[in-house]
């Protein structure tokens, strides 16, 4: 199961977990695109199917364990809560409207997706839970206060659920890769400089390793955390940061 999982990581991670011969169910607020991606994934939607779903909202998650554990004819073994949304800019402009929406979506949104999620992770003999975070969950940045505090609070309730619900065999893990090269980074670049590329060659200097992570590495990371090589981690943020949070470089 992956909220936010019609683009991005999360569509990445979906493919990947089916590749391994997982069941999917894609969950997202845009319904038309992750039918869409299921369909390509899985043309005969006998192991992907797609949900809408906006995490904020109580009983659209509660609907979306039902359908998913409906597909998968049992409880859920992994879930990828990855639905998340961006903000930048400087706290003196941002308006209530703004924080509100990162808070309601990041924090929030998270819990509750958790709590509908867990309510079936549980009634397993060993399942996995992980959150999507971000570089900025351990580290800081200008500009980004809004939606650092809500990756940081992602942090703190992944270890807080990983005390409270390892007796019950579930592990709950966090991945925080740092700025990704994706589509939506060049994107979001396009909307700052004229100059894509040369923005792009300054970022991966700026790294220790010299290149950014990309979709493939966060996806290598979900099936590995998800995997029985993984039954002794649980309360920690794996980090695909190319070495960022090690120092100042």
């Amino acid at each position: 199961m992956i909220t936010g999982g019609a683009g991005g990581l999360g569509a990445v991670a979906a493919k990947r977990l089916y590749e391994e011969g997982a069941r999917v169910v894609i969950s997202d607020v845009n319904e038309e695109r992750g039918e869409e991606v299921a369909r390509r994934m899985d043309p005969d939607g006998k192991r992907v199917i797609a949900v809408a779903c906006d995490i904020s909202r109580p009983a659209d998650n509660e609907n979306l364990i039902r359908e998913a554990e409906r597909f998968f004819e049992q409880e859920i073994d992994i879930f990828l809560a990855n639905a998340g949304a961006g903000f930048s800019g400087s706290l003196l402009d941002a308006s209530v409207e703004q924080i509100r929406r990162t808070i309601d979506i990041n924090v929030t949104g998270s819990l509750l997706s958790a709590q509908s999620a867990l309510r079936s992770l549980v009634k397993g003999p060993s399942s996995s839970l992980i959150f999507t975070c971000s570089l900025q969950g351990v580290t800081a940045r200008s500009q980004r206060s809004v939606y650092t505090a809500s990756k940081h609070a992602i942090v703190g309730m992944m270890k807080a659920l990983a005390l409270e619900f390892g007796a019950q065999g579930v592990r709950v893990n966090a991945i925080s890769p740092a700025a990704t090269d994706t589509p939506f980074l060049r994107n979001q670049l396009a909307g700052v400089t004229t100059n894509v590329e040369e923005a792009m060659s300054a970022t991966e200097k700026s790294l220790p390793l010299g290149h950014l992570p990309d979709a493939g590495d966060f996806a290598e990371a979900v099936l590995y955390l998800s995997s029985a090589q993984a039954k002794s981690i649980t309360g920690h943020n794996l980090l695909i940061d190319c070495g960022a949070s090690a120092g100042k470089f």
